[in-house]
């Protein structure tokens, strides 16, 4: 695994992303790291990432992950990331790859449920179980035929029928960071980011939600000037 397509593409004094460095695994005896990003550049989207040998292998999934069975969302497999990005939150500079806000939308713990994964990866057909804050039971990453030169990096991420399937909008009804209770709104007014930007991908605000952000933002210390 190699983290030079991840380094090639940004500018490490520009931008606080951590520049990392492929590694042992640092995950503990519950499981490999896994996170989702949520990330509002030039389109909002949804960063999917597992570890395995020592980075973060990577997809970006447009419209979310969805917890019905019947649904299959598309994953685009980008780039492997360094480990330390699963704690990454906060925003991307504009003129820089991936510029905009970026929130850890859920963490957790990931096991496959294939005997070897690095095979499974390479047959393109991953089974693996999730135990993040908001994502848990059995998923499949499936490789699918995709169109133009990214044919190869086209996957289907894909909810399989347990107790945790649900008809429920995981993406809509749970829109916090499950590191700091924020919104994207929050995350780029305290970063110094685009907060007009980061705003329209937070899901609009009911009378009672828009009471409940302004009692949570008044318990939430303010970030300012910090970096995750």
């Amino acid at each position: 695994m190699s983290l030079a397509k991840y380094r090639g593409k940004r500018n490490f004094q520009r931008t606080s992303e951590p520049a990392g460095e492929a590694k042992p695994s640092m995950g503990k005896s519950g499981g490999l790291i896994y996170v989702i990003q949520k990330h509002r550049a030039s389109q909002l989207h949804y960063d999917f990432r597992l570890e395995l040998r020592g980075v973060l292998l990577s997809w970006a999934v447009p419209k979310g992950p969805s917890l019905d069975p019947s649904v299959k969302r598309l994953a685009m497999q980008v780039e492997d990331h360094p480990v330390e990005y699963a704690t990454f939150e906060g925003v991307i500079p504009e003129g820089g790859y991936g510029a905009g806000t970026v929130m850890v939308w859920d963490k957790g713990t990931w096991t496959a449920e294939s005997e070897d994964p690095a095979e499974a990866l390479k047959k393109g057909d991953l089974k693996f179980a999730l135990h993040g804050k908001k994502l848990r039971g059995s998923w499949v990453l499936v490789r699918t035929r995709g169109f133009g030169s990214r044919a190869d990096k086209s996957w289907l991420l894909i909810k399989h029928r347990d107790r945790y399937a649900s008809t429920k909008d995981v993406t809509v009804q749970e829109p916090r960071s499950a590191a700091s209770h924020r919104l994207l709104a929050d995350i780029a007014r305290d970063e110094g980011g685009n907060v007009t930007k980061a705003s329209t991908g937070d899901p609009k605000l009911t009378e009672h939600s828009a009471k409940s952000q302004k009692r949570a933002n008044m318990k939430t210390p303010s970030r300012k000037g910090k970096r995750s």
